[in-house]
């Protein structure tokens, strides 16, 4: 498995993949970015896991391109190292970038199977991230991802939507794509404890989880939320924004410049899951800010379903996916309208029995629907077909196979694993 983007303990999405594959019997190994402190090369879980220095380099558009080009000769490198150590039948490639896989499929020669799975939409992802749009660029993550299409033996999606992208835009068969969708692990969010420190903040806890990107809007959060204190009047609130990423100096400027000192609350990244899980259970509101455009309309963010999954109401923009994955659980802002969503906490703010009732909705529907459980044996078939060539292989959702796949991971949150979304 392959994830170029985000070292593997802080990818809950890859970190779940690998154990429910590694339960089900197959040998897993990871190459992703290294995490501080941690070496280049161990074994979790009886996964092991190879790791290459990452490296930021700066410059926009530009930047990026060279920090992929360094990463995919680490991936390259990497990748021959687990082919003599380890040994392997089949690459699963997360995308970004959409290069590793063009790049990966050279093994398609030595009769390796390749498995897409496709985490972004790259070409919207870019729109969303840079204000300037350079046509050349844009039509070259379109020709990668539908390379990345056509060379894979079969695509994973995460929603509905990035498969419809697949079927119109990259012209490949339904039947060659597997919805695989994320969802939180049942048995890690029962802790209930709370953080007396964030409590004692304010009469209100919001909470936004996440990276901190230029496309994540929490840019627009700080003016939501000084819209709701100086235009609403709403004072008696404080915002922790759990995360980190390469827009936190500006949103943190950000705050300062508007006076928000007093409201928000940075706690910076944090991989001790259970200390995630205190400050989640303090929060009396949940924040999506993701504005509505192209990429976020058709993203599921992992945070929605982790403040679903604790019982939080939510405040989000009106985006397709985010309305599909929180259905009554939330209250929608008109998109990319900062007033209207100033106005939905304020209203929440000051309805407890409401939040309580959605809070209910969001965990009643992540139990029935979209917990981690149902997307375990779509994943496993996947394998049993394209990897193992057990093509008639089914395996009915309530049966022990399914819930050994589901239950693999210990009952003890690991201290160095963290669920904050990607």
């Amino acid at each position: 498995m392959i994830v170029e983007n985000c070292p593997y303990l802080r990818d809950p999405r890859v970190r779940r993949e690998a154990k429910a594959l590694c339960a089900a019997g197959h040998m897993v190994s990871v190459v992703s970015p290294a995490e501080g402190g941690r070496p280049w090369h161990e074994r979790i879980d009886g996964i092991a896991v190879y790791r290459f220095r990452s490296w930021t380099a700066k410059g926009g558009c530009g930047g990026y391109f060279v920090e992929y080009i360094y990463a995919a000769a680490a991936i390259a490198l990497l990748s021959l190292i687990v082919l003599v150590r380890e040994g392997f039948d089949a690459i699963h490639v997360a995308n970004p970038p959409d290069a590793i896989v063009v790049m990966m499929a050279i093994y398609k020669l030595a009769g390796k199977r390749i498995i897409y799975d496709q985490h972004d939409l790259c070409p919207e992802l870019y729109a969303a991230k840079f204000a300037s749009l350079n046509p050349f660029v844009y039509r070259l993550l379109l020709w990668l991802e539908t390379q990345s299409y056509r060379l894979a033996d079969h695509i994973i999606t995460t929603n509905d939507s990035y498969k419809k992208s697949a079927i119109v835009r990259g012209r490949i068969k339904e039947s060659k794509i597997t919805v695989v969708r994320n969802g939180p692990d049942l048995q890690k969010l029962p802790l209930t404890d709370i953080d007396f420190e964030l409590r004692g903040k304010a009469k209100n806890i919001l909470l936004y989880s996440g990276i901190i990107g230029s496309q994540d809007g929490v840019d627009g959060l700080c003016r939501i939320l000084r819209r709701l204190r100086y235009e609403l009047g709403r004072e008696e609130f404080c915002c922790a924004v759990i995360g980190d990423g390469d827009a936190l100096a500006h949103v943190r400027a950000l705050a300062a410049e508007l006076h928000l000192e007093d409201n928000m609350w940075f706690s910076g990244w944090i991989d001790d899951s259970k200390k995630y899980l205190r400050y989640l259970n303090t929060a009396d509101i949940c924040v999506s800010p993701e504005p509505h455009n192209g990429y976020n309309d058709r993203s599921t963010f992992v945070k929605i379903m982790e403040f679903m999954a604790a019982g939080k109401p939510i405040v989000a923009f009106d985006l397709a996916e985010t309305r599909f994955s929180a259905g009554d659980s939330a209250v929608y802002a008109r998109p990319n309208d900062e007033s209207d969503f100033a106005r939905q906490l304020a209203t929440l703010m000051h309805a407890p029995a409401l939040r309580r009732e959605m809070g209910r909705l969001g965990q009643k529907r992540i139990r029935e629907k979209l917990a981690w459980q149902y997307s375990v044996p779509k994943l496993v078939r996947v394998y049993d077909r394209w990897v193992t060539n057990e093509i008639d292989v089914k395996v009915p959702p309530d049966s022990p196979r399914t819930s050994q796949h589901t239950f693999a991971e210990s009952s003890e949150i690991d201290a160095n694993e963290t669920t904050i979304s990607v």
